[in-house]
């Protein structure tokens, strides 16, 4: 049956309504595909004109500061008349629909004295037959932001009800996607101010000044880590587990030209070697049994940034040329790819490895030791470094306070036994000793029976006199007090109260150092051996507690 023999067997209006259910279903379908308002509502201006004859299609919204309004998505026009559609407020038809809020059809656009032609679309066709113009609200939350219009070249017809009802409800639609799109730039937004606000922060705080370490050793690190910041050179952080190496690194890319780029960590230890090479230069999609998908690499990641490889001394030997060959010329193959991928990345790696040692053992490349070794930075442990023990106590003690919305204050025997630990886990176990002190602590003032077992036992604990400085690559060790001492740790006699704040655990270092002086007859080098700091260090220390006098 062709197509004139169809037609007749319908009414006009059951084949209108048909029409007019396909649009809406169509336009359904559009309406989940983009989350772009402006594709969105060009393909709703298409199909209106595809299914439904309806020419020329427009939807406008409000321009910011709502002092007029222009063309956002059109269907006939070319882009030179689209840019001519820009209407101030209350001009012309679409101005008034716009004050009004309510739905404008002329039947005759060529003798309407409001229409302003502003886009020069329909020019011509004036001339040649007669063109219906109908525009409806589209309304959100009852206020007017957008109108819709169409043509209409039918000049025989005498009502458009039904074509005002059926574009009133696509409006209804359009109102919908406008308000998803104002949510979607809202949050847009939303997450671009807070993902400034973290970088701010996060820059914040890895400036030096937020980074505890008053001792002379770090603040030579952190002179060398402020020369360091401003180059792209390589940094290789050396130290005993626990000393901060992680902290280092994002203080060296957060005060660095790359601190707008992204900061990725990896740590290769923690890694088998298939997987340590997914991890770095990533995987196509079918590479290998479960890739199921294209990922990224580390190294494609932190383009424009830093890559952080940490435990860099634990990788596999058999890895080591791939890894070299990147650090070289800083480009890579996805496992299962054929594309070279180029980035621009600053690599900073960590060990607490003796890598010169593993070199001549054969276990680690010496040319990717070079590689890695351009720019050295070595951190010394916690024991090289007493005078920071009392103000991260302070630190953290804050810190796991308000975690656990507690108030716990150190107790004498506490503070004592915190300060004549050896902390061979330097500053993570002290970290986590004193996570632990806040967690059990029984009453608000924390006794050694809240202590971990370790401490309270005694392990791993010597007076200062006993801890020797030594190289960082070489394994931890202890020496007798040279000097003849009674007891293990200097005690303090006596505190006015329990340690709460910065100014009583000040109070129990200084109290620590006037008893040493005393015990050594005012000799400072002596006091600073009984200690084990240097003279230069106990210094500092007498002249800041005001201690010149001290016997």
């Amino acid at each position: 049956m062709n197509e004139k023999g169809s037609a007749s067997l319908f009414p006009r209006d059951l084949r209108q309504q048909v029409l007019e259910l396909t649009a809406l279903y169509e336009i359904s379908k559009v309406l989940t595909e983009s989350l772009d308002l402006k594709v969105t509502c060009a393909r709703v201006l298409k199909l209106l004109s595809q299914i439904l004859g309806m020419e020329r299609g427009t939807f406008l919204m409000r321009d910011p500061g709502k002092k007029g309004s222009s063309i956002v998505a059109a269907h006939g026009m070319t882009p030179e008349e689209i840019q001519r559609g820009k209407y101030r407020v209350g001009e012309g038809i679409v101005g008034s629909v716009f004050s009004t809020g309510s739905p404008v059809v002329v039947p005759s656009l060529g003798s309407e004295p409001l229409f302003l032609n502003r886009t020069g679309s329909r020019t011509r066709l004036l001339e040649r037959q007669e063109i219906a113009f109908i525009c409806v609200p589209v309304k959100v939350r009852g206020e007017v932001v957008g109108v819709l219009s169409v043509d209409r070249v039918f000049p025989d017809r005498l009502s458009f009800d039904n074509d005002v009802r059926f574009l009133t409800i696509v409006a209804g639609s359009l109102a919908q996607a406008v308000r998803i799109s104002e949510m979607v730039r809202d949050e847009k937004q939303r997450l671009l101010d807070e993902n400034a606000d973290l970088k701010a922060e996060l820059k914040g705080r890895y400036q030096f000044d937020n980074i505890i370490g008053t001792s002379d050793r770090m603040q030579e690190i952190f002179g060398q880590v402020d020369r360091v910041s401003r180059s792209t050179a390589t940094v290789l952080l050396r130290g005993e587990s626990g000393t901060g190496k992680e902290l280092i690194a994002r203080a060296i890319h957060y005060n660095s030209p790359r601190s707008r780029g992204p900061f990725i960590k990896l740590n290769c230890a923690a890694l088998p070697e298939t997987l340590l090479e997914s991890e770095l230069f990533g995987h196509e999609k079918g590479a290998f049994t479960g890739a199921t998908g294209e990922k990224k690499g580390r190294f494609e990641l932190a383009d424009s940034g830093t890559l952080f490889l940490d435990e860099v001394g634990d990788i596999p030997l058999t890895f080591q040329m791939k890894l070299l060959r990147v650090l070289q010329e800083r480009q890579f193959e996805r496992i299962g790819g054929t594309e070279t991928i180029t980035v621009d990345v600053r690599l900073i790696g960590a060990t607490n490895r003796d890598l010169e040692e593993a070199v001549r053992k054969g276990t680690f490349r010496e040319d990717l030791y070079y590689r890695l070794n351009v720019i050295p930075l070595f951190l010394p442990a916690l024991r090289e470094r007493k005078e920071d023990i009392p103000p991260l106590i302070e630190f953290f003690l804050g810190r796991f306070n308000a975690e656990n919305k507690k108030q716990v204050r150190l107790g004498r025997k506490v503070v004592n036994t915190l300060l004549s630990h050896a902390w061979p886990g330097n500053i993570r176990e002290l970290q986590h000793t004193i996570e632990h002190i806040v967690v059990m602590a029984r009453s608000d003032e924390a006794s050694t029976e809240d202590l971990p077992l370790s401490l309270r036992n005694g392990h791993a604990a010597v007076s200062f006199s006993a801890l020797a400085p030594q190289s960082l690559s070489s394994t931890p060790y202890f020496t007798p007090d040279p000097l003849p001492r009674e007891g293990l740790a200097p005690q303090i006699s006596s505190f006015p109260r329990s340690i709460r704040n910065r100014s009583s655990i000040a109070e129990a270092e200084r109290q620590l150092i006037a008893d040493a002086l005393r015990k050594c007859g005012g000799i400072h080098a002596r006091a600073a051996t009984l200690l084990g700091i240097t003279a230069r260090q106990i210094g500092y220390k007498i002249r800041k507690y005001g201690l010149e006098q001290a016997r």
